[in-house]
């Protein structure tokens, strides 16, 4: 698995490296430890194709003037045969780095021979990762939050699957504690004003009072009448109703993450952990190991010894444990199941979570860093210029399955990761369903429908794209240069993105990807009289036509032929 990119710094590198130990062998530099050696593509074209701040970084240490230290490098650098045809020093001490072209024929040769693998690095190769994200409460429908979770979430771990990781993608199903506990109160009052009228049963305020509630207890007659619930005592109709309505919503977060492009390795349900009673067992562990205390008739988990500002109960008083608890043993079992790395996506209101659940970690012996949590900000609907609250169809707020009737499941995916997911992000519902190059994902999309009709069109007049073998030094021009640096670029930015957990570089890259295509299509015929040219530009846009469509693969959006 091949990244240029990466394989041009490493030989930059080493370039930089003996040509230190060559100046150290002949007295002009001093032996000391070289520390890293960044080296970066200037933003302007002019200072070469990589550059480096090296000599600068050193100077102090090797008590030379920065561009003094530059120039002794410099004329210690072998670049015969190598990646850099030259170099030279530019402001303060930079030296910059100008490469042969080879690199760039080299990599479209590369992505040609590797279609669909091209992109795909051995970065975390032999390493498990669980990715957890959305665990929506399953009393309800699913909401806007929930639709930036979910397309971050999925993509994040196309990303670390395209680096190497072995990716378990997991859904954590709340079906037992507290809400439970209020759904089934919530559903029994509804049944009994359904049965005996609204002013003779009092509705609780602290219960749910969505229209949904009605519609299962409406459903549930239907289906099998309501004399055998009147029969029941309390609890048992409560779970009775609580049963039969919570798997119907679990049936309908699976069909809408399935609609919206999501299917999970996992769904694992919080009931499972008090089954097996995990929950009462990590709270074992944690006593044993003198992290609990009891107070008030609860046991305490000690979270200030672990930096949070207040201690946090695990068992209340009446002996049932807190959604903190199941949490603990929920990640207590994800570790024991040998995730190298575990991430979350949570919504920013979590934030105070976060400290507690590393804390845990650490009390468990396990290593915090183990665990890695994804804040997450909130999103905002615009139409019409308007914030966009409420759904038409329902009169509510906003679903994701609301969502998803207005717009282009690839539009949806394709915004929810424009920006990190610690920014706030106004998404433009007009600009989502417009067929016009202000519209990002339309912009991509296009782009490759249009490379698809050029190779159509080819192949109609009786050229055989498949088999074009010009010779890739022809690509001289600067759109041409441009279009293949910034194809070679694509391991790069799947390492990057899966090194800072940011699959929104991914939509960054392909949107510049795209406009590269269109600035070379603008100022490049394809199907020019120079035979050797002609075919050389046909393996260009072949290539290019792999790395977006890998790219949409990628973040699980269409990669149309035709628009």
């Amino acid at each position: 698995m091949k990244n240029p990119v990466k394989e041009v710094k490493l030989e930059l590198e080493k370039i930089i490296i003996e040509a230190w130990r060559k100046a150290v062998a002949a007295g002009e530099l001093p032996e000391t430890e070289p520390g890293e050696i960044e080296i970066e593509m200037p933003k302007d074209k002019n200072h070469g194709d990589f550059a480096t701040n090296f000599a600068l970084k050193m100077s102090k240490q090797w008590k030379k003037k920065p561009r003094e230290a530059a120039g002794i490098l410099t004329n210690r650098m072998a670049l015969s045969g190598g990646a850099a045809d030259k170099v030279e020093i530019a402001g303060p001490g930079f030296i910059n780095f100008y490469l042969s072209k080879r690199w760039l024929h080299d990599t479209v040769k590369y992505i040609l021979k590797t279609d669909k693998d091209y992109g795909k690095v051995d970065l975390f190769s032999g390493k498990k990762v669980n990715v957890e994200f959305i665990s929506a409460n399953p009393t309800g429908p699913m909401h806007i939050g929930n639709a930036r979770g979910g397309a971050i979430g999925d993509c994040l771990s196309s990303v670390l699957r395209w680096a190497g990781y072995e990716v378990t993608e997991e859904f954590y199903v709340n079906d037992a504690g507290n809400q439970i506990e209020k759904f089934g109160v919530s559903l029994n009052a509804r049944f009994l004003q359904k049965v005996y009228g609204e002013d003779a049963v009092e509705f609780p305020e602290d219960a749910y009072h969505g229209d949904d509630i009605k519609q299962h207890v409406e459903d549930y007659i239907q289906a099998f009448g309501s004399e055998e619930l009147k029969a029941m005592d309390e609890e048992t109709r409560k779970k009775t109703l609580s049963d039969y309505a919570l798997k119907r919503n679990i049936e309908k977060l699976q069909e809408d993450t399935g609609r919206y492009g999501i299917h999970y390795d996992v769904w694992f349900y919080e009931s499972d952990l008090h089954k097996a009673d995990a929950v009462n067992q990590v709270v074992r562990e944690l006593t044993e190991k003198g992290y609990t205390y009891e107070k008030e008739g609860a046991v305490w988990f000690k979270s200030t010894e672990f930096g949070a500002e207040k201690d946090d109960v695990l068992i209340r008083a009446n002996g049932f444990p807190t959604y903190f608890a199941a949490d603990i043993a929920y990640h207590k079992n994800k570790a024991d199941r040998g995730f190298d790395q575990m991430i979350n996506i949570w919504g920013a209101d979590h934030h105070g979570h976060v400290s507690r659940m590393k804390g845990v970690f650490t009390a468990l012996g396990l290593d915090p860093d183990r665990l890695t949590i994804i804040l997450m900000q909130l999103v905002r609907l615009y139409k019409n210029g308007e914030i966009y609250r409420v759904s038409k169809r329902s009169g509510k707020s906003v679903t994701l399955s609301d969502l998803l009737d207005d717009i282009d499941i690839d539009a949806a995916r394709f915004f929810f990761n424009l920006r990190q997911a610690n920014s706030h992000f106004d998404f433009d519902l007009d600009l989502a369903v417009s067929k016009s190059n202000e519209n990002p994902v339309f912009y991509v999309q296009y782009a490759h429908a249009r490379i698809c009709s050029i190779l159509r069109h080819l192949r109609d007049e009786g050229v055989s794209v498949e088999t074009a073998d010009g010779t890739l030094v022809n690509l001289k021009e600067q759109e041409e240069l441009d279009l293949m640096e910034k194809l070679a670029y694509f391991p790069e930015e799947i390492s990057q993105a899966a090194l800072t957990l940011d699959p929104s570089k991914m939509t960054k890259y392909v949107m510049e990807l795209a406009s590269a295509f269109h600035t070379f299509y603008n100022a490049c015929r394809v199907m020019c009289e120079d035979k050797a040219l002609f075919e050389s530009r046909i393996q260009l846009v072949q290539a290019t036509r792999i790395v977006i469509r890998n790219c949409l693969n990628l973040l699980g959006i269409t990669a149309p032929e035709r628009m």
